[in-house]
């Protein structure tokens, strides 16, 4: 009984702790510029400063940044989450030689820091005559889906019995129908948590941005956010307003999606 009160008593420390820099943000976006820099400092605000938000919604162009993130974050999500349950499968389900040798170089990419190809294939999208557009940003995520997203997928294919694949083919389903309909539908708190590091990664995205966008119009939301520091100076509460702006799509999918991805990182572990 002690123990489990000390862990926690553990855990509640820890909330708090780790909760300081959110709620941080959240005090200093319904602050006067006055209130943020006051010594002492008030965690409270008074009064609140509710038109901070409005403000950072219309001095920049922040509905154009949001829109494009959006574009780009759910067009590249749909092909990272269709190509690497492709490739995922394969690996799962067909025997080929040196389908293991294959796996673990596919592996092994994920220890080649993404700086190392940076430059190489900014060169190759310029040869294209894609820079500044969003094809840079999207077109990758068609093309396997990235090493972490295929070895969760994969793994959870792998605790699908074989035996189902087997029903189907006798009722006359090719390969590309068993992938689709028996084991996609099975696999849907895999790939609802696949969906969910996609979509995160996209949405905060930085640096691809940042190389390929030179364009106002074409900016993302986090490409803004620097944008909106640089105009603002020390106008901290309205950067804090835009950020709480652009964090809040993704904490509202976490919490919907909450019971799904904690059951699809439990199931990706058996095996």
């Amino acid at each position: 009984m002690i123990q489990r009160i000390g862990v926690f008593a553990m855990l509640v420390f820890g909330g708090i702790l780790f909760s300081i820099p959110f709620l941080w943000t959240v005090s200093t976006a319904l602050k006067t510029n006055e209130q943020v820099f006051a010594v002492p400092p008030q965690w409270v605000p008074n009064p609140i400063q509710w038109e901070n938000f409005k403000r950072a919604w219309t001095e920049l162009p922040f509905p154009t940044f949001v829109l494009n993130t959006i574009t780009i974050t759910i067009v590249a999500t749909f092909g990272q989450i269709v190509s690497a349950s492709l490739v995922a499968y394969g690996f799962a389900r067909f025997k080929f030689k040196g389908k293991n040798a294959l796996f673990y170089l596919m592996l092994s990419t994920m220890m080649l820091p993404s700086q190392v190809t940076m430059i190489p294939v900014f060169l190759l999208w310029r040869q294209l005559g894609l820079i500044d557009t969003f094809v840079p940003l999207i077109a990758p995520a068609f093309f396997g889906g990235g090493a972490f997203t295929i070895f969760l997928l994969r793994q959870f294919f792998l605790t699908i019995p074989r035996e189902l694949d087997e029903a189907a083919m006798i009722d006359g389903a090719n390969p590309l129908t068993i992938w689709w309909k028996v084991l996609l539908p099975l696999a849907r708190p895999a790939l609802i948590t696949t969906t969910l590091f996609s979509f995160v990664s996209h949405w905060d995205d930085f640096m691809g941005p940042l190389i390929y966008l030179n364009s106002m119009e074409k900016y993302t939301v986090s490409i803004g956010l620097r944008l909106f520091q640089d105009s603002y100076g020390t106008q901290l509460e309205l950067l804090m307003a835009a950020s709480l702006i652009h964090i809040l799509p993704t904490i509202v999918l976490f919490f919907v999606a909450q019971r799904y991805f904690v059951k699809g990182i439990a199931l990706t572990g058996l095996k």
